[in-house]
């Protein structure tokens, strides 16, 4: 089957038998993530079995082109275009409270770079946020070992003072101020529930200040 992306490029081992899809990047780049991606399905995999939380990954829309049908009961897909996923990459229901996230890691010490989120994520923590859901980045600075949650009310006012002509990351200090520290913990590895739970007191904090 051959997949295409976007700007129509086959990714560089496509066509090869029994090998992975890699996206046309750099390999730096097209790795970043998947560490932290790997620690959250594993704790998100823990928290379904023991009943803690319902959250999962949203797989990656793909576009098909070119279907065959060789026989009436079965179909065999012969080409298809990874399509920009338009929300964001984690969404659930943790005790009652709709929540959506997105993981991104950086190298950086100083700071996190606001290029690695797309309008079209922040359009959608927007609508999020506005119908009560419980929403934030889930940031990893890898050189440091430092794991956030960065409600994202507050990725969205970086996010508009820079289109503003702002600075375009959010500095570590703000994060660590702002955001809720995510430690390591045994089984699972990364467990992210007690964090979220430190973010939704915030949350009810900040509702009862403006009642």
């Amino acid at each position: 089957m051959t997949i295409r992306y976007p700007s129509g490029q086959q990714p560089p081992n496509a066509g090869r038998a029994g090998q992975p899809i890699v996206a046309p990047h750099s390999s730096s780049f097209a790795k970043r993530g998947m560490s932290l991606e790997k620690e959250i399905n594993d704790a998100n995999r823990y928290y379904l079995a023991t009943e803690q939380a319902v959250i999962y990954k949203k797989p990656t829309p793909i576009q098909l082109v070119k279907v065959d049908y060789p026989k009436r009961s079965a179909a065999v897909v012969k080409e298809a275009y990874f399509k920009r996923p338009s929300t964001t990459d984690y969404n659930g229901v943790y005790q009652g409270y709709y929540v959506d996230f997105d993981a991104k890691e950086t190298r950086g010490k100083l700071s996190f770079p606001l290029k690695n989120f797309h309008q079209h994520q922040v359009d959608h923590f927007r609508r999020c946020l506005a119908q009560g859901g419980v929403c934030f980045a889930f940031i990893r600075f890898t050189t440091l070992d430092l794991t956030y949650l960065l409600p994202a009310s507050d990725l969205i006012a970086f996010w508009d003072q820079q289109g503003r002509g702002g600075r375009k990351s959010v500095p570590l200090t703000t994060i660590k101020d702002r955001g809720f520290r995510v430690k390591a913990g045994l089984n699972p590895v990364l467990d992210y529930l007690p964090a979220l739970d430190q973010l939704i007191a915030a949350n009810q904090a900040k509702g009862a200040d403006h009642e």
